[in-house]
């Protein structure tokens, strides 16, 4: 592999790399691996198996570890490090750091102590995903790893509904098919959306179809791999108070009113209170 070793000035670069056919590697992320005085990862095994993939030698410097949990002084370290002259290259296990993944205190404490940050751009899941998906690229949202709890998530999802905008998430397989019933229920199972798996590997996988379609389709598979699920743009519809009164009556045959108020401020993104001011006045014309 042809890569550039060669002095290079102070600072913090963050290095985007593959995220799963190694030779995504772009020549100018291998030049700054070959020429750092230090190398930083949120996981050394994956730098070290990759500078080996592609030949760069690591010699006498150092990879250490950098991420989430790793605390202040690391960051002081490499901060240190730099204001010292020392050029500093950090990878994240997978694709561009900071995109749901670990770098976004330590460019912070870098730019706060004025000194020198650079990127060199590569693979990222999102820009892949959003590539192969079918739907409008001109304007999406990243939104990353929703809640796991179903409440949190429905609520969440909610006031995602009428945005303008193509919707991208990161999902693990365990909890794919809840989220995309979570989506379904939300959004109506005719929003079209795309789930991709494996992007870039040898088992990839592009599904497309309505979310009836996907929550059909994942239903009874074991899903293994790396996914992003993403969702077709809103179309601004407006909720009138006859489907909420709808909704909260369906709720309420199997649901204490509290309980269907939350799940249907949730999956409607109105205020919780407002819905189950509604509710009680329900609950009272029955009586």
């Amino acid at each position: 592999m042809n890569f550039i070793e060669k002095p290079l000035t102070a600072g913090l670069y963050f290095v985007a790399t593959p995220i799963g056919s190694a030779r995504d590697m772009t020549l100018r992320g291998l030049d700054i691996l070959a020429s750092a005085d230090l190398i930083a990862a949120e996981d050394t095994r994956t730098a070290r198996k990759l500078m080996e993939i592609h030949g760069v030698p690591l010699g006498t410097r150092q990879v250490v570890a950098y991420h989430d949990h790793s605390g202040e002084k690391p960051t002081e370290r490499l901060v240190r490090a730099v204001s010292e002259g020392k050029s500093v290259a950090y990878v994240s296990e997978a694709g561009t750091p900071l995109v749901a993944d670990p770098g976004y205190e330590l460019g912070a404490a870098m730019i706060a102590a004025d000194l020198p940050v650079t990127t060199a751009p590569g693979a990222s899941a999102v820009l892949a995903a959003l590539t192969v998906s079918g739907l409008a690229t001109d304007r999406f949202a990243f939104i990353g790893f929703l809640p796991s709890a179903k409440t949190q998530r429905e609520t969440e999802i909610a006031e995602l509904r009428d945005m303008p905008l193509t919707l991208v998430f990161y999902e693990s397989p365990k909890r794919l098919h809840d989220m995309l019933m979570s989506l379904r229920d939300v959004l109506g199972g005719d929003r079209r959306a795309v789930v991709c798996r494996e992007l870039t590997k040898k088992f990839e996988e592009t599904v497309r179809g309505t979310l009836d379609d996907l929550v059909a389709d994942f239903a009874d598979r074991k899903v293994k791999g790396e996914i992003v699920v993403l969702v077709d743009r809103g179309n601004g519809e407006k909720i009138g108070e006859n489907d909420v009164q709808a909704a909260l009556v369906d709720a309420m045959r199997t649901m204490r009113v509290k309980d269907a108020a939350t799940m249907v401020a949730g999956a409607m993104g109105l205020p919780r209170r407002q819905v189950y001011q509604m509710a009680l006045g329900l609950e009272k014309d029955d009586e």
